[in-house]
C-alpha cells in the first residue's frame, strides 16, 4: 500500500491524500463531567464529550476558554481536574501545535527533515511527498531556517504525515498559511479518513471540513451538529472572532480595607487611577478587536469572491491583498491577545493588593 498519492490539479498545485490508517476504537474520546484549568482555578467545568471514529470536529470559542485546554488533556498534556477522560482502543495520535514550525531544525534542508525521520519504502518516494506540500525542485534542499512561515508550517504538516496516525489534533493550523498551502491542508484533511479534532478561527478553512462542533463558552461546553455554517447562524455571527465580542472582559475591581494610616482622599485617589488604567486597557482591547472585524470581512469578502473563480484566474494583485490582510489579521490577533494578558495582569494585581 503506498503512502502518498498526488495529482496534478489545474492551478498546478499536488493534492495529496492520507494513507489508509489502523482503524481504532468506536469511540477515540470520552469526557464525562470534566474540570480542567491552571492553578488559579478551572477555565471549564462540567464538560461532557464524546468523539467517535472517524469523525470531523471543531472546538470554537473565545480566547481563554479552554479549547487548547481540552485538547493538551486529549492528548494527554495535561491531568483533568476533576471528571473521567476515557481514550478508545487502538487510537495513534498525532498533534500538531500551534509552535509546531517552531520545532524544525533550522540547519536541516527540507530534505533532511523528512529523511531523518522516514523509514522503510517511504524513504525512496520523498521528493513526491515533498511536492504534495508544494516544494519543489531546489525547495527541497532549502535551510528550514530561511523558509516562510507557511512554508515552515507546511514542512512541520509533512513530518507529521510520515506517521499513519488514526487521530490528528490540530491547534491552529492554519495560522501564518498561505492560500496555496491552506487549500492543501484542507483537501488532504477532508480525504482523511481517520479521526480529526482541530481548534481554528478560520471559517473558510473549517467550512465543508468538519461535521461537529464543540462550543467553548461561559466556563462550559456545548455540543452543536453540523458543519461551521450551520453553527455560525445558529449564533447569528458574520466570523469566528464575533465570539469574542459575545463575552468582553468585564472586570470588577474590589476595594480593600484601607488599614489605619488611610485617609479616605487617599483610597478615593487611587481607585481613580486604577479606574484609569483600567478604560486604557479596555480601550485598547477593543481597538484591536475593530481592526480584527476589519480584516476578517475583507478576508471574508475575498473568500466569497475566490468561490467564482474569473477567466484567466485572479491576478497576482489580488493574491497580494489577500496575503496582507492575513498577516495584519494575525499581527492584530497577537495584539489583542497581549492587550487581554495585561488587562487580566492588572485586575489580578488590583484583587491582590
Amino acid at each position: 500500500m503506498e503512502l502518498i498519492e498526488v495529482d496534478q490539479l489545474d492551478n498546478s498545485q499536488i493534492r495529496m491524500s492520507f494513507p489508509e490508517v489502523r482503524r481504532s476504537g468506536k469511540v477515540v474520546f470520552n469526557c464525562r463531567n470534566v474540570s480542567a484549568g491552571y492553578d488559579k482555578g478551572p477555565v471549564f467545568s462540567g464538560a461532557n464529550l464524546v468523539v467517535e471514529r472517524g469523525e470531523k470536529v471543531a472546538f470554537a470559542g473565545r480566547n481563554g476558554e479552554g479549547k487548547t485546554t481540552m485538547l493538551k488533556l486529549l492528548t494527554g498534556q495535561k491531568t483533568v481536574m476533576s471528571g473521567v477522560l476515557e481514550t478508545g482502543h487502538n487510537v495513534l495520535l498525532g498533534y500538531y501545535a500551534q509552535n509546531q514550525d517552531e520545532l524544525l531544525d533550522n540547519n536541516l534542508t527540507v530534505y533532511q527533515t523528512l529523511d531523518e525521520i522516514a523509514v522503510g519504502d517511504i524513504r525512496t518516494r520523498l521528493r513526491d511527498i515533498l511536492a504534495s506540500f508544494l516544494f519543489r525542485g531546489e525547495d527541497v534542499d532549502k535551510k528550514a531556517g530561511v523558509l516562510s512561515g507557511g512554508e515552515r508550517s507546511r514542512l512541520a504538516l509533512a513530518k507529521l504525515m510520515l506517521q499513519p496516525y488514526n487521530v490528528l489534533a490540530l491547534d491552529e493550523p492554519t495560522n501564518h498559511m498561505d492560500i496555496p498551502s491552506r487549500e492543501v491542508m484542507k483537501e488532504a484533511l477532508k480525504q482523511y479518513t481517520g479521526t480529526l479534532v482541530v481548534v481554528s478561527h478560520d471559517r473558510t478553512f473549517l467550512d465543508g471540513l468538519v461535521d461537529k462542533i464543540y462550543e467553548f463558552r461561559d466556563g462550559k461546553v456545548k455540543e452543536h451538529l453540523g458543519g461551521i455554517r450551520e453553527f455560525m447562524e445558529r449564533r447569528k455571527l458574520e466570523t469566528l472572532r464575533d465570539l469574542e465580542k459575545n463575552n468582553p472582559a468585564k472586570e470588577e475591581i474590589k476595594k480593600e480595607g484601607s488599614g489605619k494610616d488611610s485617609s479616605a482622599g487617599e483610597i478615593y485617589r487611587q481607585k481613580k487611577e486604577r479606574d484609569k488604567i483600567l478604560r486604557k486597557l479596555q480601550q485598547n482591547i477593543l481597538h484591536w478587536e475593530n481592526k480584527i472585524e476589519q480584516h476578517e470581512k475583507g478576508i471574508a469578502l475575498m473568500d466569497e469572491k475566490m468561490l467564482t473563480t474569473p477567466p484567466g484566474g485572479f491576478g497576482a494583485a489580488f493574491y497580494q491583498l489577500y496575503e496582507k490582510e492575513k498577516k495584519e489579521l494575525d499581527q492584530a490577533m497577537k495584539a489583542w491577545e497581549c492587550a487581554h494578558s495585561e488587562l487580566e495582569i492588572f485586575t489580578e494585581t488590583i484583587k491582590n493588593d
